[in-house]
């Protein structure tokens, strides 16, 4: 209780992820399931930390995004998402939701992934769920696909599943984030909001691309080649796997219509050091989501050669070091309120 007022409340954080084997294309939009299963390493460097305080005096939700007030089409967006979990948990309240996102927004970040993640975690516990984290990956799923494999730490598959309800479409743990060291550079080269945002040009490639059958002809075979990789802890087979889907799930926009893509020419300048470093001797190897920045991968040892490297590109603005981080945690929220 607060002043006498019933308040539900919980606090969570989770990081993003990197895919190594992309996700790219919806067999339902609304359920948000997947045209193919996926595999990423979620990284402990770039979080969100999000509060949930349920309130029966509230009449509307309220979302505040880096302590400032989130615009209609942001709070229209998080209120859906709620009213999904109200409607599931019986409840009808409404919720402050504040929410820190320590990651570089909508430029290749997967700032919706630990977004949701978070609040799916410190929603469903504030209002009195107490879920498996398989039920938990799928109520993150619900807000972005992504956000499904934010809940578990190391490197993380998302199943894309069969049924029409997407009962069986979650993601499953592969490896803990201590059972592969590897280093993922993640080198920014804009900041800006990119042109095409994720959901629309996935829904644009799969519409129109006669380039996108080729994906779903392949992208199966890569996971299991890459699920093969972590088994062998071969670090050279994962590099050279992840490398050539975000190749091939780029390549699906270029046939799209009418076309786009994500990369700037800093980002080809940031893959053409990454291809003369390897010939070089050091083992290097790059992936991009949905946007121009670049995430590099390497072994521990090799990184600090890497980063400075990376660091004499003119583009390059800046260079964050990543290593495999942990799953969704709920966070204390201070002492208990008393009326």
């Amino acid at each position: 209780m607060k002043n006498g007022v019933k308040t539900l409340k919980a606090t969570a954080k989770a990081h993003t992820n990197i895919a190594l084997i992309k996700y790219w294309g919806k067999r339902d939009e609304s359920l948000i399931l997947p045209m193919n299963s996926s595999l990423s390493v979620t990284l402990d460097t770039f979080y969100t930390v999000t509060t949930v305080e349920f309130n029966e005096k509230l009449t509307e939700d309220v979302f505040f995004l880096n302590g400032e007030k989130a615009d209609h089409t942001d709070t229209e967006r998080v209120s859906n998402y709620l009213g999904k979990i109200r409607k599931f948990a019986k409840k009808h309240l409404f919720a402050v939701v504040r929410s820190e996102n320590h990651v570089p927004t909508a430029a290749g970040f997967a700032s919706s992934a630990s977004g949701y993640a978070a609040l799916a975690a410190a929603a469903t516990k504030a209002i009195g769920l107490n879920l498996h984290p398989q039920e938990l990956s799928q109520f993150a799923r619900l807000g972005s696909g992504s956000a499904c494999r934010s809940i578990y730490g190391g490197f993380v598959e998302w199943q894309k599943g069969v049924k029409e309800d997407g009962s069986d479409s979650f993601a499953v743990p592969i490896l803990h984030e201590d059972d592969f060291p590897i280093a993922v550079l993640s080198v920014m080269v804009a900041t800006n909001r990119k042109k095409v945002l994720s959901r629309a040009g996935m829904k644009r490639t799969v519409e129109t691309s006669p380039f996108y059958q080729g994906w779903l002809d392949t992208v199966e075979h890569d996971l299991s080649e890459l699920k093969h990789a972590l088994e062998l802890r071969d670090f050279t087979l994962l590099g050279e796997i992840a490398e050539r889907n975000a190749l091939k799930m780029h390549a699906t926009t270029l046939g799209a219509n009418p076309p786009f893509y994500y990369w700037q020419s800093a980002t080809m300048e940031v893959m053409e050091a990454v291809q003369n470093m390897r010939s070089q001797g050091i083992e290097a190897y790059f992936t991009m989501d949905a946007g121009p920045n670049v995430k590099v991968l390497c072994l521990p040892e090799d990184e600090q050669k890497v980063y400075d490297q990376l660091k004499q590109i003119p583009s390059v603005k800046k260079i964050f070091t990543c290593h495999p981080g942990p799953g969704v945690t709920i966070l204390p929220t201070g002492e208990a309120d008393v009326c």
